[in-house]
């Protein structure tokens, strides 16, 4: 008996009763196995083929060449279908690299092994060994010799024809999506392939890949909530690390002029579809370059990627297609808030008292130690940053929002730092870096009096990051490439849960 078909409860999920019943079955059947003595999972077949490379290098092979050539393999995969028609059976199988199909006769296999194989379900683990040919149908199949029940599954896959439709069971159970949805598995081939693609370009470049801790006496590097532990040994508290970025900058000023890291940051924040607490970014640094020269080394990268993920410089993501050979738009953010907010007053953009009515007016909740920079901010998130659907370039960041930018030659109230948006989301933050020790110790000072006024987002004091500018750090550009939001946007999918393998999610 086969459960392929089997029935289903509302909106196309397995009913639990029958599932329940199936499950019982098939642990009926390990039991049998397991008195027939012998191991009832061997770990000693070997494959000789895998089944995509079969179908790639013998797609040209008619079958009387198949014929005349006998070609013998051995293959083993996941039984995705069977269909058994007296003493002639077929069955599907998958591996890493695709899929074949096996041909079993009675005579050939012999009568136990046939009856045994009749027993078998749809999700098995099997390995097979016979000679290559094409069916009257001209599909290319092993003509089995000698057929093995590798691995007995114990719970049955959802049905072919609804698949896996539940999108919170595909999250909780990736293993299960990975197995039946192969947009799903190529969501994650696309995913390494745009990692191994960032790391070759960096290699070129003479950049240094390193390694800094995750778990950090002071939380540094960003402006987030971090996720609090302690050294038990040490008897210290201790944090996830929200950011790499003061550790990579300590290596800019001991000598290593270009370094990145791609690891996990931790963000002690809420879930969407475009947070989770636990992502991965790209940052790097490089030496006597400024946040303009990243820019264009942003635009470079991403055409790249486009030409490498879709051999093409036209993306469409989620219904909409990007042009990514079209010069990126550059824009302050300034000219952000006046472009999405018509009637505010240019001259007024940096007055505490208008900007605080402004809010009040667009229902936007603020502090009332928040500056011009930090009301600005919040304007613009409010306003402009959804309207950001091309790619664009938003420069010209308030130095109180931007606490580790250098501050701009030409205006201080501003810095040298820019974020990158496609699709309404930002994807990358850089800026060129503040290495003027005192400045940057007086900013920390700065977020501590905003800690102290209950901003459990800003920074701490870190005084040997101090030290370090003090021994001196070369003009340096720096930036953060989120991989998870970057993946979204080439895999043309609308939730950063698509694109992490097990995303956090709240208990079952």
């Amino acid at each position: 008996m086969t459960d392929q078909k089997q029935d289903d409860g509302p909106g196309g999920a397995p009913d639990h009763g029958d599932e329940n019943k199936l499950i019982a079955e098939r642990r009926g059947k390990l039991a049998a196995l397991r008195e027939r003595g012998g191991p009832a999972f061997p770990n000693d077949f070997r494959r000789t083929a895998l089944a995509g490379q079969l179908q790639s290098a013998y797609e040209e092979r008619a079958g009387d060449w198949l014929d005349a050539n006998p070609t013998r393999v051995s293959v083993g995969g996941r039984m995705r279908s069977k269909r058994t028609m007296g003493k002639v059976s077929f069955a599907d199988v998958a591996d890493r690299t695709g899929q074949i199909q096996l041909f079993l006769q009675k005579d050939a296999v012999g009568a136990e092994a046939y009856e045994d194989f009749k027993s078998w379900d749809v999700g098995d683990i099997v390995g097979a060994t016979g000679t290559l040919f094409r069916t009257k149908t001209g599909e290319l199949s092993v003509r089995v010799e000698s057929l093995r029940l590798l691995v007995k599954s114990l719970r049955p896959l959802p049905d072919k024809w609804h698949g896996l439709a539940d999108v919170e069971t595909r999250y909780r159970q990736r293993y299960v999506d990975l197995i039946v949805n192969e947009t799903s598995r190529n969501v994650f081939r696309t995913r390494a392939r745009i990692v191994r693609y960032l790391r070759d370009f960096l290699d070129a470049l003479d950049f240094l890949e390193v390694e800094t801790p995750m778990m950090q006496p002071i939380p540094g590097g960003a402006t987030a909530r971090p996720f609090a532990t302690h050294h038990n040994a040490l008897d210290l508290d201790m944090y996830l690390r929200i950011a790499p970025e003061l550790y990579l900058k300590r290596l800019v000023a001991g000598g290593f002029e270009r370094v990145y890291e791609i690891n996990r940051n931790f963000r002690n924040e809420g879930l969407s579809t475009q947070h989770n607490p636990e992502f991965t970014m790209l940052e790097l640094y490089l030496a006597y370059a400024d946040y303009r020269d990243l820019m264009d080394w942003v635009e470079k990268a991403i055409r790249g990627l486009a030409d490498t993920t879709h051999g093409s410089q036209r993306v469409t993501y989620q219904g909409r297609e990007y042009d990514l050979s079209q010069p990126f738009r550059r824009v302050t953010i300034e000219q952000a808030i006046l472009e999405n907010n018509p009637g505010v007053d240019p001259l007024s953009l940096r007055d505490a008292t208008y900007l605080r009515k402004l809010c009040e007016r667009l229902g936007i909740s603020v502090h009332a130690h928040d500056g011009p920079g930090k009301l600005q901010i919040e304007i613009f998130e409010k306003t402009a940053e959804h309207t950001l659907i091309d790619p664009t370039f938003v420069h010209a960041y308030p130095a109180e929002v931007s606490p580790l930018s250098r501050a701009s030659d030409a205006d201080p109230f501003l810095t040298d730092r820019f974020e990158f948006f496609i699709a309404g989301r930002e994807l990358a933050n850089g800026f060129s870096e503040l290495n003027d020790p005192e400045d940057q110790a007086a900013r920390f000072r700065a977020q501590v009096a905003r800690k102290d006024r209950g901003d459990e987002e800003a920074m701490f004091y870190d005084a040997d990051y101090v030290r370090a500018l003090e021994y001196g750090m070369p003009p340096t550009a720096g930036l953060g490439v989120g991989i998870d939001r970057l993946v979204m946007f080439f895999t043309d999918s609308p939730s950063i849960r698509d694109v992490i393998l097990f995303p956090h999610m709240r208990p079952e």
